[in-house]
Formats: C-alpha cells, sequence, structure tokens
C-alpha cells in the first residue's frame, strides 16, 4: 500500500512547484515545448514497465492501456507543436494609431500568461489519458504551469511509476526544478487544494466530490477557478426514419457503446430514446446479453455500480429488458421518465443503460427537455426526412451539451483543436472550458495587455522583430511577420 503524503513532503512539493513558477512563466514556447516533448518520448519508452502495473492495479487489458499511453504521449506532443506554432498564446497587437476616432488608439500588445501551479485531481476509469500523465497534466504545463498531481487511489503504483518517468524526463531536458510533483492521500489533496500556491484546479470524479472540493476552491481567502468534470447520462435519441434505414446497426451501436470499458467511461450513453414500434428490443437483448462480463476498475467503483443498480430495479416505472453476463438493459417510457426523473436521470457509473419510448414528437421533444447539463447529447436522425425535426432538437441539444453528434456514439473523444470536451452542470463546473483538446490550456491561462510599452522591455513573444516566429494577429491580420509601424 503506498502511504499518504507526509506533511513536510507536501509542504516541499508546493514549495517546489511556486519556486519553478516564474521560470516557467519566462520561458520561450519553443523551449517549454521541447520539455514536453521530451515527457513523450520518455512516457512512449516505458510503455512495457507501465502497462503491465496498469493491469494489475486496474483490471483494464493491455490494448487498452497501451491505446492510452499513446493518447497521453500524442496529446503532449500536440501541445508541443502548439507552442512552436504559437496560437496556444493568443497574441494580438494592435499597433498605436493617432488618427483613430473617437480618441487616438495607443500601442496594445495582449498575450496568455500561466496563472501559476496547478492542482490536478487524477481521474480512475482513465489511468493514463486523464490521470498523472493525462490532459489536465499536459494542457497545464503547455500553459507554462508547474503541476502538482494528486494521485487516484485506485492506481498508486502506476501513478508513482509514472510520475518518475515524467520527473526524470522534465530534469534531463532541462525543465526547472519542481515543474512537476506527485502527492497522495484524500486530505493531503484537500490541504493542497487550500494552499495559497495554488492558482487553479482541476478534477475529474462523482458529483458529490467535485462539488466539495469546487466550495474549498471558490471560497478560499482568494478563490481560484476550479475546473471539474463531474457527471453525464449522454443521451442518444433515435427518429424512426433513422430506424427504418439502420436500426439494426443502432442497435449494435448502442450496445457496444454503453458496454464499452465496463460502462466505465464518461461518455458512455446513458439513455437510448426510440420511437414506440421500433422493432429492436429482440436486437437489443440478444446483443446486451452476450456481453461478457468483466472486472471493473477497483471494489469501490464496483460497489458503487451495484447499489446503483439495485437502485435502478426498484424505481416504479423501469422494468428489466436483460440482466445477467457483463450488461443490463431496463427500459421505460417518456411518460414514466417524466414522473420520475430524479429517479431514472441519476447517473449509474457501469455498464447499465436504459431505452425510453416516445409515443409521438411531442414526447420526444419532452424527453430532450428533461435533461440538466451534459458532456454529449447524439441524434440519429436521416437528413432528408428529418430536416424539420432536426432543426427541433438540435438548439434544445446544443442548449443542453457541450458536443453535439449526429448519427455517432459518444464514447471516444478526438484529441484536437476543435474537440470540445465539457458542457453545461451537472457535468462540469466551467461550461466555457475543455479538458481535451488544444484550448484546454486556456483554463490555465489569464490575458495580459501591455499598452506603449518599449519595445526593448516587452516579452518575446510580442516584440515588433517577433523573434520566436510565431503565429500573431497584427492589426486585425493573422501573420508571422514583423510589425511594421
Amino acid at each position: 500500500m503506498t502511504p499518504d503524503t507526509t506533511p513536510a513532503e507536501l509542504e516541499q512539493a508546493l514549495t517546489d512547484a511556486a519556486e519553478a513558477a516564474a521560470p516557467l512563466a519566462a520561458s520561450a514556447p519553443a523551449e517549454r515545448a521541447g520539455w514536453i516533448r521530451a515527457v513523450a518520448d520518455a512516457l512512449d519508452a516505458a510503455a512495457d514497465e507501465l502497462v503491465p502495473i496498469g493491469m494489475r492495479e486496474t483490471s483494464l487489458p493491455e490494448a487498452r492501456l497501451r491505446g492510452e499511453v499513446a493518447r497521453s504521449s500524442g496529446q503532449l506532443r500536440m501541445f508541443a507543436e502548439v507552442l512552436e506554432e504559437g496560437s496556444l498564446l493568443e497574441v494580438v497587437i494592435d499597433t498605436a494609431d493617432p488618427n483613430a476616432k473617437p480618441v487616438p488608439r495607443p500601442d496594445l500588445r495582449r498575450v496568455l500568461v500561466p496563472l501559476g501551479p496547478v492542482l490536478v485531481f487524477a481521474a480512475s476509469n482513465f489511468p493514463f489519458a486523464f490521470s498523472v500523465c493525462g490532459g489536465d497534466t499536459a494542457s497545464a504545463l503547455a500553459a507554462g504551469c508547474p503541476v502538482v498531481v494528486k494521485a487516484h487511489p485506485g492506481h498508486p503504483e502506476l501513478s508513482v511509476k509514472t510520475a518518475e518517468v515524467m520527473m526524470e524526463a522534465l530534469r534531463t531536458a532541462g525543465a526547472p526544478a519542481g515543474t512537476f510533483g506527485l502527492i497522495q492521500g484524500y486530505d493531503v489533496g484537500v490541504n493542497a487544494l487550500k494552499d495559497p500556491r495554488i492558482t487553479a484546479a482541476g478534477f475529474t470524479g462523482s458529483v458529490p466530490a467535485g462539488k466539495a472540493l469546487h466550495e474549498i476552491a471558490v471560497t478560499r481567502p482568494e478563490p481560484i477557478p476550479f475546473y471539474g468534470e463531474l457527471g453525464s447520462l449522454n443521451p442518444v435519441f433515435v427518429t424512426q426514419a433513422a430506424i427504418d434505414a439502420r436500426g439494426k446497426d443502432i442497435a449494435s451501436g448502442y450496445v457496444a457503446s454503453y458496454t464499452l470499458g465496463v460502462g466505465q467511461f464518461c461518455t458512455k450513453p446513458g439513455l437510448l430514446f426510440l420511437p414506440a414500434g421500433h422493432g429492436l428490443q429482440e436486437q437489443l437483448v440478444e446483443a446486451t446479453g452476450g456481453v461478457a462480463a468483466a472486472t471493473m476498475l477497483n471494489e469501490r467503483i464496483a460497489e458503487g455500480f451495484a447499489s446503483g443498480l439495485d437502485r435502478l430495479r426498484k424505481v416504479d416505472g423501469l422494468r428489466v429488458w436483460s440482466e445477467g453476463g457483463g450488461a443490463t438493459l431496463l427500459q421505460t417510457t417518456v411518460p414514466e421518465l417524466l414522473a420520475r426523473s430524479d429517479e431514472i436521470l441519476e447517473e449509474c457509473f457501469g455498464p447499465v443503460s436504459i431505452v425510453v419510448e416516445y409515443a409521438s414528437v411531442d414526447e420526444l421533444v419532452a424527453g430532450v427537455e428533461a435533461f440538466g447539463g451534459n458532456l454529449t447529447a447524439t441524434l440519429h436522425a436521416e437528413a432528408e426526412p428529418d430536416a424539420e425535426l432536426a432543426a427541433r432538437l438540435l438548439p434544445l441539444l446544443t442548449a443542453r451539451a457541450g458536443r453535439v453528434l449526429w448519427n455517432g456514439w459518444p464514447t471516444g473523444v478526438a484529441v484536437s483543436w476543435a474537440q470540445h470536451h465539457g458542457g453545461p452542470f451537472p457535468s462540469t463546473v466551467g461550461s466555457i472550458h475543455t479538458s481535451v483538446g488544444v484550448t484546454a490550456a486556456r483554463r490555465f491561462q489569464r490575458p495580459v495587455a501591455y499598452q506603449d510599452t518599449p519595445d526593448a522591455v516587452l516579452p518575446a513573444v510580442l516584440q515588433d522583430k517577433n523573434p520566436a516566429g510565431i503565429s500573431r494577429r497584427v492589426n486585425g491580420t493573422i501573420t508571422t511577420a514583423e510589425v511594421s509601424r
């Protein structure tokens, strides 16, 4: 058993992070990119050591974990490329204009700067991609922030080994001491969150834990941003035209999605809305019954799933269509859901999902309107016959989700420029930000504008000659050229 971090060790980790903040913030984008790329290379090189530990601690299969290592190193390299290109800094330069109306305009130069030390609460369900070397860590490092990770108790040995690989890579590459650190223990994480040296925090976990930590973050003497991903039902809505066109594919795809990773994805589709008379019950039941039993991440999650499933079985209006083996499928109707929405629309983390049948378009709309915030919402429809219905539903889905899918499945989150992995509460406590993709770094940056500042004392990325050759918006135009006045 890995011991909790001692008070003295926590103090050292926070001191080191605070001391690293200034040199990290002052580092050139290309230099920072080199440090991040070194971590990516080290993770790939250590995969043969790390993956077996992950398999032992989480019961996840080798292929899944190796894929996560590649995802983690890939997003680190993506951030390195963006740093070198310059977009991550969002440099905007408006040169002085004495003829501007109604008053002359001063020379203004704006850039994003790092907040300072960031505390990351690692997730259980992705022991690489959302844990010690995950997206929160990668985006904070890219922003120029030292990172202190609070390890998840579900994979403590893997957390320690991963941290060792990352710290050695950063040290060898020349990053400031204290750029990255690891702490263990629930109370240790709370104490770190309260420490004034921490300037922002990221969290992935349950709604109760996330709300409690968010309360601490925003009620400190100096409140800080807290970016929590808490819970999501990820509803899927299917039209009759979609059933007619590809009903069998929808049935098989839905079961594959909600049971992927033993139903332990934050994007697992928790409810599937089908038109009455859809004729897919037999297929859905057969596909669900064919799912093999598998071990969940840890005993605590397994106990939580068993308790949640037992609660759902007792809800009036929910009927069991299939259970046993590796998954459970329940069924209800829109009127029954609306009558018991508090009970039915409560996330159960694991391989269970609910089919909800609607008798009319008005019932379908009512089903959409029953939801609060979600990471995703999916519509399966056909463009031609469903154009009018889609035009009615998409704004409703947009109001409730951070990612709206058309004829797809929400499990699987591409790491890219355009990705948004977030959504209205309770899916997150910061719906304007994403935890995946390039703009995830924006959570750990703030803008500063320099007015009429001599070129020689400006940060290099704002100087006329653009010595780093990065992308900048100068007088409204994106360019890498020298500023002309």
